[in-house]
Parts: C-alpha cells; sequence; structure tokens
C-alpha cells in the first residue's frame, strides 16, 4: 500500500494548482446533455445520406 503521508507534489505546487482550480478558469457553464436531439441529428443526416446513395445509384443505372 502506498503511504497517505508521502505526497505527489511540494506545498507550494499544490498552492499552485489549487488556486488555478478556484479561479474558473477551466469552468464552462454548459446546457444539459439532450440524447434524443442528438439521436434525432443522427437520424436525419443517416437519411440524407441514404437518399443521396440511392440517388447516385439511380442517375449510375445501379438501381
Amino acid at each position: 500500500m502506498t503511504d497517505i503521508s508521502q505526497k505527489k507534489l511540494s506545498e507550494e505546487d499544490q498552492a499552485r494548482v489549487d488556486q488555478y482550480l478556484q479561479s474558473g478558469v477551466n469552468q464552462v457553464e454548459r446546457k444539459p446533455f439532450r440524447p434524443w436531439l442528438l439521436f434525432v441529428m443522427l437520424l436525419v443526416v443517416l437519411t440524407l445520406l441514404s437518399l443521396i446513395s440511392v440517388l447516385v445509384a439511380q442517375t449510375k443505372g445501379v438501381v
């Protein structure tokens, strides 16, 4: 087992890391993830690509 008292960063470096994390630089307000919107967008893209492929196949005489 590792010793908990053994630190990976010095006190000075840890203080800098803590200050950076508290500064808010790396915090971004994000909209909530909406899986249904992603699903609908995926269906739209796949449908459009399928229609384009059928159109190309018809113009080349494959279908």
